[in-house]
């Protein structure tokens, strides 16, 4: 017997549940249209919200950077990393954010997983939104803190464990996603402060999906909520709608001291590229100059958004650009991914284990680079594939 048999029978399984996939291969840019194991497709599946992932600004500011810096970093930021690029990227994202400092991170994943065990100890609880990134559950555990999970934006609950718990521990840290990626929906951040307040809790928001999106020029959820200077951890990726590579936590001076001693990634990891921070420092300055990307986004989002909800499909809560499509059965919902692409239209289906058994949906990313054609085109997809399906009855 082969000794990883076990892991043959793994995958047999996932066959036979019809949610096995093979990994599609995008042959270009990560835009509107992409050429899609050799087919052009209309893109409805990246985070690439503004379209900033291949703006000619942004990848001239790459370009340039790799005639100065070269291609690495060439070491971790402890020894001899810390270019002059990644204090000057921290510095404007500060301004950015309206915080006191930023730490810069080698993406989102890596902010959680550093962090979160940087800033909590034995003595210490985490309190985590039960529908928490997969992140923040591993940074969670990574933790030697004692943690909890509250029911999904329910701040009773999130009080009931307060209430029973909070006397018990130096201090407790609630965490929370900004958006949360699989139904985009928004945390109900000004609850959260006020608990922390009454409390006297720590709070820490995963923006993720609200970074770039959300806010005045994209500044995030905290923005939205008017929420400045009240967060104490807010954690941000610049692979997403900033449309490069890395994350961010945004927070006190003293963190970040704290950070560059004690955060595993800045450790033993290399730092940032110089070409992908150039990039980034060129992507926030156009934030920060206009707010025309992220309009156009939400102009697109809420013309499809409407489309399908008149069409019949169930978009569950979403108040963001992200908008799932619930279709349910796992198997059905791959089969509906499936079909879309054969309509010329590339929309990732989301089955178990990434959300619950039999909660599959089709997650549509809208990006500002998508022209009404492209919507228009992909909405017809739908309603033909929605209908051949048994999913909408018009």
């Amino acid at each position: 017997m082969n000794k990883l048999d076990y892991i043959t029978q793994d995958v047999e399984s996932l066959k036979s549940d019809g949610v096995y996939r093979i990994l599609p291969i995008n042959y270009g840019a990560c835009t509107n249209i992409i050429n899609l194991n050799g087919k052009q497709v209309i893109n409805l599946s990246s985070n690439n919200y503004l379209g900033l992932a291949n703006h000619p600004r942004v990848m001239t500011a790459a370009k340039n950077a790799i005639d100065h810096y070269g291609v690495g970093a060439g070491s971790v930021r402890t020894i001899v990393g810390n270019q002059d690029l990644l204090e000057t990227l921290e510095d404007l994202l500060a301004e950015f954010k309206k915080e006191e400092a930023v730490m810069c991170f080698q993406s989102g994943l890596n902010c959680n997983i550093g962090t979160i065990q940087a800033i909590t100890n034995k003595e210490d609880l985490i309190i985590s939104d039960a529908l928490n990134h997969a992140s923040i559950i591993d940074g969670v555990r990574l933790s030697k803190a004692t943690k909890a999970v509250y029911r999904h934006n329910d701040m009773q609950h999130l009080e009931e464990i307060l209430q029973l718990k909070r006397k018990d521990y130096r201090n407790v840290l609630i965490i929370t996603d900004g958006v949360f990626s699989m139904d985009g929906d928004l945390a109900p951040l000004p609850d959260i402060v006020a608990l922390a307040k009454k409390y006297n809790c720590l709070t820490y928001v995963d923006d993720a999906h609200g970074s770039g999106v959300l806010g005045k020029s994209g500044r995030g959820t905290i923005d939205h909520f008017g929420l400045h200077g009240e967060i104490d951890f807010i954690v941000g990726t610049l692979s997403k709608a900033i449309g490069v590579i890395g994350g961010y936590v945004a927070t006190k001076k003293v963190v970040k001291e704290w950070l560059l001693h004690r955060a595993r990634p800045l450790l033993f990891s290399t730092a940032l590229p110089p070409s992908a921070t150039a990039a980034t420092i060129e992507s926030v300055k156009m934030l920060m100059e206009s707010e025309t990307y992220t309009k156009k986004l939400w102009e697109n989002a809420h013309y499809f958004k409407n489309k399908l909800i008149e069409l019949g499909f169930d978009i569950g809560h979403s108040a963001t650009p992200i908008t799932p499509v619930m279709i349910g059965e796992d198997a059905k919902t791959m089969a509906f991914s499936k079909a879309l692409l054969d309509e010329g239209v590339f929309v990732s289906g989301i089955v178990f284990p990434t959300v619950a058994k039999d909660k599959g949906r089709c997650r549509v990313m809208i990006s500002a680079s998508h022209t009404k054609d492209d919507l228009d085109r992909a909405i017809q997809a739908f309603k033909k594939v929605g209908k051949t399906l048994n999913v909408i009855n018009v």
